[in-house]
């Protein structure tokens, strides 16, 4: 059962990737744009269909995102060399170096929010810091509900 702890620290995680998602504004992507686009970058070449499920977006919401980056010159679509008929979408190096500016911009700004935490609050969300890494790698590898809901593309994501 979620107890009350349990439950203010999804709201806190909440409101805090709200405010991480408007710190990096560089090349001025959609959210789910920027999100393809940093898992190609982190995670290499993917296949249409498997970045739509892995981003949680229909697969013809991911084509339309695709073809928007690579407009772009931020990907690029090739043949698998394993097998012919399967596309690869892969970053390229406009789109390695968006989301590293993207990155540094996040970063900057985190850095001005934190000076104005005392240092005891600075020192706990440093220390926190590779808690909330061990969180995030279980919630990227487990299966939930949601992945197999794509969201639309438009709209504010949860």
């Amino acid at each position: 059962m979620t107890d009350a702890a349990d439950l203010e620290l999804a709201r806190v995680l909440e409101q805090l990737v709200r405010v991480v998602r408007r710190l990096a504004t560089e090349g001025e992507l959609s959210l789910p744009a920027a999100a393809a686009l940093s898992r190609l970058v982190h995670g290499g070449p993917s296949r249409l269909t498997d970045l739509a499920a892995s981003e949680g977006v229909s697969q013809p919401g991911m084509t339309q995102l695709v073809t928007t980056l690579e407009r772009a010159g931020l990907v690029t679509r090739a043949p698998s060399p394993d097998d012919g008929r399967v596309v690869l979408v892969s970053a390229t190096a406009d789109g390695e170096a968006l989301i590293g500016r993207r990155r540094t911009e996040r970063a900057d700004a985190l850095r001005r929010l934190l000076d104005q935490l005392s240092p005891d609050d600075r020192g706990a969300v440093r220390r926190a810091t590779p808690a909330l890494d061990r969180l995030t790698s279980l919630g990227q590898s487990a299966t939930t509900p949601r992945t197999t809901t794509p969201r639309t593309t438009t709209g504010d994501p949860q």
